[in-house]
């Protein structure tokens, strides 16, 4: 039976280990969706244990597209959690969201191309709600951390994905403006939509680290700019996970526990054994 945690993390750019974890085991997990990103290190932190996974790999060798971000959610999935934050480099689209600060978005705009998108198919069809592809609850308390943390972050705002892995051209981004975009960046999509497929809590703290190429008087946006500004937030974003972990103390009781109930169309009779298996972890307690 899975270990019940408390919280998942997935660290991208700049964020490649926990700070303050103890007891610390380390699960190298197959998932019926391949291998996840690397081994899924868990621990306790402030009393909860949490479980913490690098997005692009030991060594950040792993691009955006190359994401196994359906064997990342399963295997988390699989090890007993039910809530994960994101965290994730973006850059800004607007003049208020200024790098070094902090957004927790509350919406997203899928603007990638070369990813699978669903744990369905094979002869199983659900249709999830992501009309509010965050979940409220889980977000608003680390929006609370980040300021306990003494960080004053932006609440909600829209975060496009792109492919990636280059940077946006100026046209690309003056179009992200004027679509009413707030900040940009490569791996919300469809990490975002399989956590809600998995029925699992998902919010985004999301760290600014340049104004993406738009903004006239700044300099375009460079790998060198994106990790000087991380390696300065990352202290910030390991106290914040602190503050969220302590006040965990209960379990989620949102929708995104449930968001699997009214999404899933297919006669059960006429599902494949083997999809049937494949999807257990997510769909077996609909399918007794």
């Amino acid at each position: 039976m899975a270990e019940k945690l408390s919280l998942a993390v997935i660290g991208g750019s700049g964020l490649y280990s926990m700070k303050g974890l103890a007891e610390t085991t380390e699960h190298v997990i197959e998932t019926p969706f391949g291998k996840p990103s690397s081994p899924i290190i868990i621990g306790t932190l402030e009393g909860q244990r949490v479980a913490f996974l690098s997005r692009h790999g030991i060594g950040h060798f792993i691009t955006p597209t190359e994401v196994n971000y359906r064997a990342n959610i399963c295997a988390l999935k699989m090890l007993g959690a039910e809530r994960i934050v994101s965290i994730s480099a973006c850059g800004s689209l607007r003049e208020d969201y200024a790098p070094g600060e902090i957004v927790i978005p509350d919406q997203i705009f899928d603007h990638t191309k070369n990813r699978a998108r669903t744990f369905f198919g094979e002869g199983m069809v659900a249709h999830i709600s992501v009309a509010d592809p965050v979940c409220a609850d889980l977000s608003e308390r680390v929006l609370q951390a980040v300021s306990s943390a003494g960080v004053k972050p932006h609440k909600g705002g829209v975060l496009i994905t792109i492919e990636g892995p280059r940077f946006s051209t100026k046209a690309e981004s003056n179009v992200f403006r004027a679509w009413g975009m707030s900040i940009i960046g490569m791996t919300a999509s469809p990490e975002a939509f399989l956590a809600r497929e998995a029925e699992m809590c998902y919010a985004i703290m999301a760290h600014v680290t340049d104004y993406d190429v738009w903004h006239v008087s700044e300099e375009p946006v460079t790998v060198e700019m994106v990790i000087k500004t991380l390696n300065k937030n990352t202290e910030t974003a390991q106290e914040s996970l602190r503050l969220l972990v302590k006040n965990l103390d209960t379990a989620p009781t949102c929708p995104c526990q449930n968001s699997l109930a009214d999404a899933l169309v297919t006669n059960p009779a006429a599902i494949p054994a083997n999809t049937r298996k494949k999807l257990a972890f997510i769909v077996g307690k609909y399918l007794k």
